[in-house]
């Protein structure tokens, strides 16, 4: 399917596909004319990796957790390094929330002062 459909039946922009490509999350033929190619699977790539970008990962990561997300389903495939990685993200984001608990409670306690 060409880029047009793809993002038609996903709702994700074409640049947004093209930028999914240039990360190494999708994968395109190209026709003799030049134009994007998608395979029938590239619906159920996308959507995984919506629901990646939805949960806070990085392409950087996602290209390393997209291959054990196999199926349509949103569920994976539990690949050796997959939990690894995923609670690796889940454990920097509890640091990212008790830095800001931090800085909440700093700011809060200059405002008490005024």
């Amino acid at each position: 399917m060409l880029i047009g459909e793809l993002s038609r039946r996903t709702g994700v922009s074409a640049r947004s596909l093209r930028y999914y490509e240039a990360q190494g999350l999708l994968e395109a033929r190209r026709g003799t004319n030049g134009y994007r190619a998608y395979d029938e699977d590239a619906v159920a790539s996308v959507r995984k990796i919506r629901a990646l970008l939805r949960a806070g990962l990085s392409t950087e990561v996602i290209r390393q957790v997209l291959p054990c997300a196999r199926g349509e389903q949103a569920g994976f495939d539990w690949c050796a390094e997959l939990r690894a990685i995923l609670d690796g993200e889940l454990a920097d984001l509890d640091e990212q929330i008790e830095a800001l608990r931090r800085s909440r409670g700093a700011l809060v306690g200059l405002l008490a002062t005024r």
